[in-house]
């Protein structure tokens, strides 16, 4: 049994979990820099080289809910430390790569990093005295957003200004240092969960996930109406389907549909899709926006290094409000601030039909927009951690963090299909237009405002989570049902 004393560290604990956060994230945009140069460095073609980035979103998102669950079953820091594995591996082959294969390859080991998030969050609930668990898991959660913001950067300067090579060993080097932080500062934290691990619904939901995500994330390439777009996502709902009827007959499912179809689960895990879509809209267009020449009269003409400069701050700002978010939940409850953060992306959003002009508007829109996210994230897993046993923590937020990369890539779709639909021509080339850009913005203000909806309809703020305030899980299901 799991020794439920709070550790004695509970600063340590944290400023580990929200480097660990943020280095895990920051394989995500590693590589942006370097996407043109790809075809080049590894003698493959651009569409080809593509799936560079799409490796590690297939890797991160298949891998995380199976490394959810054994951190239940085995212990947060003991597969913290085996996420810590596949980083470090991933980071050296791809240093050492010089062809695509081995490069796709160590991409998505580096995905599968991805799960260090969710489990950090997770043993937080474990580790910590109440009085800090809120704003740690605030923190916690807001690493992604600072990770994302400054791999932008880090990399376009490492890559500008010394080899390719060098972004990959210092991601292995970091790799290691977050492992040997997890190893020395974190405590153990035995498994609560009993049974085993679902393989068959592993699977199961692997298959899901692959066919969906990849017919999602590469229909613009092959045609939505193309054989193969729509078979795969044909598939992927054969598959999802027959895994749910696995996963409800499942005497140790790898998620519990039982526990997700309670109203506060499911609801929030829908609102997660809608937040991880707003937040990557903009994302996608502010940096277009800023790279693209003046000479179209609304691009801004900035190198990708001065581009992500730009968009650094924003990211920071996510952890400059975290406790503010975690302020608000305690005083009103997490489902109030996922509203606030809903409505202030949305606020950012709209702000931007009047600021695309200038790097200091978007500036102004990409730093109100993260704020939005920052309190949206930080509200999320407490409203999950509110609703789940402790002996699914792990698993239910791991879930949750798929239900983030889902709506993060539905996003990048549907603004791919905007942009690439209204269009100008300039110098032979294609691009985007500013009504294609202002039509990507408005689609992420309405993503935030149906968020803010779909919170709306969550229940009323509960007084502790199930089994911590005595009523068994199973009874509290019925209670809801």
């Amino acid at each position: 049994m799991e020794d439920s004393t709070p550790a004695r560290r509970p600063g340590g604990i944290v400023t580990v979990m929200a480097v660990a956060g943020i280095v895990a994230s920051l394989m995500q945009t590693l590589v942006v820099p370097l996407v043109g140069e790809l075809p080049k460095l590894l003698g493959t073609s651009a569409s080809n080289a593509s799936w560079v980035i799409t490796a590690t979103l297939l890797a991160g998102a298949v891998t995380t809910p199976v490394i959810g669950r054994l951190g239940d079953l085995y212990g947060k820091q003991r597969m913290m430390l085996v996420c810590a594995v596949p980083l470090i591996a991933g980071s050296v082959i791809c240093a050492l790569a010089g062809s695509l294969v081995p490069m796709i390859v160590g991409r998505g080991m580096q995905g599968m990093g991805m799960g260090l998030i969710p489990l950090g969050i997770s043993a937080l609930r474990d580790l910590l005295p109440p009085d800090r668990l809120g704003p740690s898991i605030a923190l916690m959660s807001s690493s992604m957003g600072i990770g994302g913001a400054l791999g932008l950067p880090i990399s376009a300067a490492l890559a500008e200004y010394a080899s390719w090579r060098v972004l990959f060993w210092v991601s292995a080097a970091l790799s290691v240092l977050v492992g040997a932080l997890i190893r020395l500062l974190v405590p153990a934290t035995p498994g609560r969960a009993s049974g085993r691990l679902d393989v068959a619904g592993a699977l199961g939901l692997g298959v899901g996930l692959v066919c969906l995500l990849l017919g999602v994330s590469k229909g613009g390439d092959w045609g939505w109406s193309s054989g193969t777009t729509l078979g795969l996502l044909g598939a992927a709902l054969v598959a999802l389907l027959g895994w749910g009827r696995w996963e409800l007959r499942a005497g140790d499912p790898l998620v519990d549909l039982r526990v997700t179809a309670r109203p506060q689960v499911l609801l929030t895990n829908l609102a997660s899709i809608v937040v991880g879509f707003a937040m990557y809209a903009q994302a996608l267009v502010v940096m277009q926006i800023l790279q693209l020449p003046e000479a179209t009269g609304y691009g801004l003409g900035q190198s990708m290094l001065a581009a992500g400069l730009w968009m650094a701050p924003s990211g920071l700002m996510m952890m400059v409000v975290s406790p503010i978010g975690a302020r608000l939940s305690a005083a009103r409850g997490p489902k109030v601030t996922l509203i606030v953060g809903s409505l202030v992306m949305a606020l950012g959003y709209g702000s931007s039909m009047v600021l695309l002009g200038s790097t200091w508007g978007l500036l102004v829109v990409t730093c109100v927009c993260n704020i939005g996210v920052g309190f949206a994230y930080g509200s999320m897993p407490a409203l999950i951690m509110g609703a789940v046993p402790r002996s699914e923590t792990a698993a239910a937020n791991s879930f949750n963090t798929l239900m983030r990369s889902i709506g993060t890539t539905v996003s990048a779709a549907v603004v791919g299909v905007v942009l690439s639909q209204m269009t100008v021509s300039l110098g032979g080339h294609v691009l985007p237009s500013e009504a294609g850009f202002r039509t990507g913005m408005l689609v992420g203000c309405g993503a935030a405002l149906l968020a803010a909806a779909v919170t709306l309809a969550l229940p009323g703020r509960r007084s502790a989570p199930p089994e911590e305030s005595g009523v068994p899980a199973a009874s509290l299901a019925r209670s809801e049902r």
